[in-house]
């Protein structure tokens, strides 16, 4: 076998597959005209001598040597049964190399339109109505979901999660997850958070700007959620349903061109996708939107105090 790897400049890999062990010896001398199979995804010519006892031409048309072929023109030998047996191993092996592929990218694909459908019809989940209960502090709601953030060791990794999950992402969200100011937890958090509507919050017009918004969630004792919020919620909520776009309350990053923008974790229904928005204090925001809090850690570690106290046996 080295002898044929110098001599053709054969990759050391295809003989340690054992493809061409299986065709067997056999006698002759190598000769083209003892035939020839044409595949579009070997990047070199495979002749085989003596010990092979035929001869294949494989184009150099891709730079991978795992794809399907396109065709098989012809595969003629002295020997019929090696030669079957040696294209036999040679496409239950590139194709099994492909379904491989294929099941490790659909398994990767969770924002992908297709896996987002397929989840809708199999949990039958849909977007809920803005809630309308005026709320008069933190402790009225439950929490609504609780992520991990601090996952990721910069704002480029989470990125590159974003991108191999298929997640799409925004021209302004892409900039503003580019910027040095968009950290990332040092350290894994769980991240309890609340889902409010304007209405919720007191507001009786049919907008309310992001300023008043953001005052009175830290009246009732919400606060902005970190920056990473968005992104981690993206890639860890999967089921949302269509035509949900939840805004993150957060404070805004500017753009390279100084425009202040937030977050905004939506479903329109080709895909799940994290977008950018107007994060300017005057920006209009309507009474039926829903936004993303955090749950305070001050009012958390009151309650526990007051429980402990609650519990303690009076005399």
């Amino acid at each position: 076998m080295g002898r044929l790897d110098q001599a053709y400049g054969l990759q050391p890999a295809i003989w340690k597959l054992g493809i061409l062990e299986a065709i067997g010896p056999a006698s002759g001398r190598i000769s083209k005209a003892a035939g020839e199979c044409s595949w579009t995804s070997f990047p070199s010519v495979l002749p085989l001598d003596s010990e092979a006892g035929f001869f294949c031409q494989l184009d150099r048309k891709s730079d991978s040597a795992m794809s399907i072929p396109k065709s098989i023109t012809q595969c003629t030998s002295v020997n019929r049964h090696n030669r079957s047996t040696a294209c036999h191993y040679l496409v239950v092996l590139i194709l099994s190399v492909c379904i491989l592929q294929l099941a490790s990218s659909t398994a990767q694909a969770q924002c992908a339109a297709r896996d987002v459908l397929e989840r809708q019809l199999k949990f039958k989940t849909r977007a809920s109505e803005a809630p309308q209960r005026l709320i008069k502090s933190e402790r009225d709601i439950a929490i609504w979901k609780t992520i991990a953030i601090g996952t990721f060791a910069d704002s480029l990794k989470l990125r590159d999660a974003m991108d191999s999950m298929r997640c799409s992402v925004g021209s302004q969200a892409g900039e503003i997850l580019a910027r040095p100011s968009f950290i990332t937890a040092s350290q894994k958090t769980d991240m309890e958070l609340a889902l409010v509507s304007p209405t919720q919050l007191g507001f009786t017009s049919d907008s309310v700007t992001l300023a008043d918004l953001y005052s009175r969630a830290r009246k009732l004792g919400f606060e902005l959620a970190p920056a990473e919020v968005g992104p981690q919620l993206r890639i860890q909520y999967f089921d949302q349903p269509v035509g949900e776009f939840l805004i993150i309350g957060m404070e805004p990053i500017m753009t390279w061109s100084g425009d202040p923008i937030i977050l905004n974790v939506a479903n329109g229904g080709a895909g799940l996708i994290l977008i950018g928005q107007d994060g300017r204090a005057e920006a209009e925001i309507p009474a039926t939107s829903r936004i993303v809090f955090a749950r305070s850690h001050k009012l958390a570690a009151n309650t526990n105090l007051v429980d402990q106290a609650a519990a303690v046996p009076r005399e």
